[in-house]
C-alpha cells in the first residue's frame, strides 16, 4: 500500500488529510515541520510528500530541497502545497524540486487525484499499473509476468525486483535503493543478496535465450533498458 507522508504544521489539517486519504486507500505518515520530516524519511520510504510551504523552523522550500538531498526523498513525489498563487511562487517551488503544485483552499478530491497522479508517475505498480519494457509485460493487479507472450514463474522477491526495474526504465538503481525497495529498511538483508536475486531473476528472462534486459552498472548498480 502507497505511503504518503503529509508535513503541515496546523493538527486540524493533519488529521484531516490523513483520514480522506486513509480512506482513499493510502498509509499515511505524518510531520509537524520539516525537520520533522526529515526524521520520518530518514525511517520510511514516502512515496508521495504533501509538503506545506509555510512551516516553521525549517520552510518548506529548504525543506524541499533537503528532502531532494535524501536518498528516500529522492524517490517520493514532492507536492508542494501553498495560499500562495503567483506563477513565481509555483517556479520557485519546481525550480527547488517540487513535483507538483497545489494553491489553498483546494478541495480534499482533487488533492486525492494529484496524489493519484503523482504516484502513477513514481511508482506505477502501486497505481495497479501494466508495465512493458520491450517485450517483458508486468500487471501488478494480477500478479503476472510474461515475456514475448510466455508466461514468467518469478517468486515474490524476483517478482517485486522486476517491476522496481521496470518502474524506472533505464534509471540505474544502487543495491541499497533496490533493498529499501524491494525488502524494507526495517529487514536487514546484505547488499548481496540482491546480487543473488538478480541472478535468478536474469535466469528466468532469458530462460529460452533471450537477450538479457538487465544492465549491471559497474560500482553502481542495476537498470533495465
Amino acid at each position: 500500500m502507497p505511503l504518503v507522508l503529509v508535513v503541515d504544521d496546523e493538527p486540524a489539517q493533519r488529521a484531516l488529510l490523513s483520514y480522506n486519504l486513509t480512506a482513499a486507500g493510502f498509509r499515511v505518515a505524518t510531520a509537524r515541520d520539516g525537520e520533522e520530516a526529515l526524521l520520518v524519511v530518514a525511517e520510511q520510504v514516502p512515496d508521495v510528500i504533501l509538503l506545506d510551504w509555510m512551516l516553521p523552523r525549517l520552510s518548506g522550500l529548504e525543506a524541499c530541497r533537503q528532502l531532494n538531498a535524501t536518498r528516500s526523498g529522492r524517490h517520493a513525489a514532492i507536492i508542494m502545497v501553498s495560499a500562495r498563487s503567483e506563477e513565481a511562487d509555483r517556479v520557485r517551488a519546481l525550480e527547488t524540486g517540487a513535483d507538483d503544485y497545489i494553491v489553498k483552499p483546494y478541495s480534499v478530491a482533487e488533492l486525492v487525484a494529484r496524489v493519484r497522479a503523482n504516484l502513477r508517475r513514481v511508482r506505477p505498480t502501486a497505481a495497479g499499473t501494466v508495465l512493458q519494457a520491450g517485450d517483458i509485460r508486468l500487471d501488478t493487479e494480477s500478479h503476472r509476468a510474461t515475456r514475448d507472450g510466455t508466461s514468467l514463474h518469478l517468486g515474490p522477491t524476483e517478482f517485486r525486483l522486476l517491476a522496481a526495474l521496470m518502474e524506472r526504465q533505464g534509471k540505474v538503481w544502487t543495491r541499497e535503493a533496490l533493498l529499501d525497495r524491494v525488502w524494507g529498511r526495517e529487514i536487514y538483508v546484505d547488499t548481496r543478496t540482491v546480487d543473488v536475486h538478480i541472478g535468478r531473476l536474469r535466469k528466468v528472462l532469458c530462460a529460452h535465450g533471450q537477450v538479457d534486459p538487465i544492465r549491471t552498472v559497474r560500482g553502481a548498480g542495476y537498470a533495465i533498458d
